[in-house]
């Protein structure tokens, strides 16, 4: 009887152990097959406890810069950390930019780096984050009355004033007397729009004062849009009747929609532009004459420094590099201001000798002739 039980319990044992054997096997061929297929293997939940950090980008229309060089700049900074970080862009949409940071709040982010297409739609994320202990970074935008942890951007103030700088010192080149301007400005929503018109206006206005120019027309842009930008001047120079000198332009986009209209009209070149963001079609454009002037923001150095402040709110450890500070309309948000630098033909391989970019792909649009001629 004895007997009996011990072969029943052998072999009720080999059956147990020849399942579990089989059941590990096929848990591993499936995580092999995962990885073949994918080149990733689903995360336990022990792992996924380590968090990440979120970063959610506005768009890819307004300016191309988000996802040609502030992606890849923020991925190599995170990578060259060794943290995770998670970065998706919002496309130009309010609710898709929430969606995506409830998405990210859920799958356990530590820390949120944002750059808002509004304050409103920003400061609801932000409060949401705090309330789950989750610091958030403004990244390049600063979001008014949020709540924000803190901010990482240039001195936008100082980007409008060198764009000013420039306009001034293209009219005085031409020596245009009574000179008459427009300011295609950025987005409303955006107050880094705002504090470029600040800093171009506070140079502008005063020489047109004193050199008895005119505004013809002061319109922002809504959400950046260049298509729309274009169409905005295109009214301007109507508005004009033809006869422009210059074209105070927030950022490239705008400032080479506005090249466009004033091609189709026989005067680029013949009238000063600015832009902004250092892009390739800018510089080129820069190289050709149709923009007088832009500005330089070294976005490889704003990505690092976000990526350094927020690994160390990642690990739990004190943020020093956040030396500066920003009033958002309700508090001082500590802030990491970079420096911009003005360009115009003269220096146009400050931006190629810092690695933004490179000759060939300047002198591919620009052609090759202009880019010798230019000394480049």
């Amino acid at each position: 009887m004895v007997n009996e039980d011990l072969a029943r319990f052998l072999s009720t044992f080999r059956k147990v152990h020849i399942h579990m054997f089989k059941r590990r096997h096929a848990v591993s061929a499936l995580a092999a097959a995962a990885l073949a297929v994918t080149g990733f293997v689903a995360t336990t939940p022990a792992h996924a406890a380590a968090g990440f950090v979120g970063v959610i980008l506005p768009d890819a229309a307004s300016s191309n810069r988000w996802e040609s060089a502030d992606r890849p700049f923020l991925t190599a900074a995170f990578k060259a950390a060794g943290v995770t970080a998670k970065i998706q862009n919002a496309n130009g949409d309010k609710a898709a930019f929430a969606t995506i940071a409830d998405q990210m709040l859920t799958q356990g982010a530590k820390v949120l780096v944002m750059v808002n297409l509004d304050s409103a739609s920003a400061k609801a994320v932000q409060d949401k984050a705090k309330k789950q202990g989750v610091p958030t970074i403004d990244y390049d935008r600063l979001t008014l009355n949020g709540s924000e942890s803190y901010y990482v951007s240039f001195d936008n103030t100082a980007v409008g004033v060198l764009q000013g700088t420039g306009i001034v010192n293209c009219l005085k080149a031409k020596s245009v007397k009574n000179p008459r301007i427009v300011y295609l400005n950025g987005s409303p929503t955006d107050n880094n729009a705002t504090l470029f018109a600040k800093g171009y206006k506070s140079v502008v206005d005063p020489y047109l004062k004193a050199n008895g120019g005119t505004v013809i027309a002061d319109q922002a842009v809504p959400g950046w849009d260049n298509v729309q930008g274009g169409t905005i001047f295109e009214q301007m120079l109507t508005k004009a009747g033809g006869k422009l000198d210059a074209v105070v332009s927030a950022n490239e986009g705008l400032g080479l929609a506005a090249v466009a209209v004033l091609k189709k009209n026989g005067l680029n070149g013949k009238v000063c532009v600015s832009g902004q963001d250092a892009s390739d079609a800018g510089l080129a454009a820069i190289l050709t004459g149709d923009l007088s002037n832009t500005v330089y923001k070294a976005i490889k150095a704003e990505a690092n420094a976000t990526a350094a402040l927020a690994v160390s709110l990642f690990k739990g450890q004190k943020a020093t590099a956040a030396k500066g500070s920003v009033n958002n309309g309700t508090v001082n948000v500590p802030s990491v201001l970079l420096v911009p630098v003005g360009i115009t033909k003269a220096n146009v391989k400050v931006v190629i000798a810092d690695g933004f970019t490179t000759r060939a792909k300047v002198c591919a649009i620009a052609t090759e002739a202009v880019c010798k001629a230019a000394g480049l």
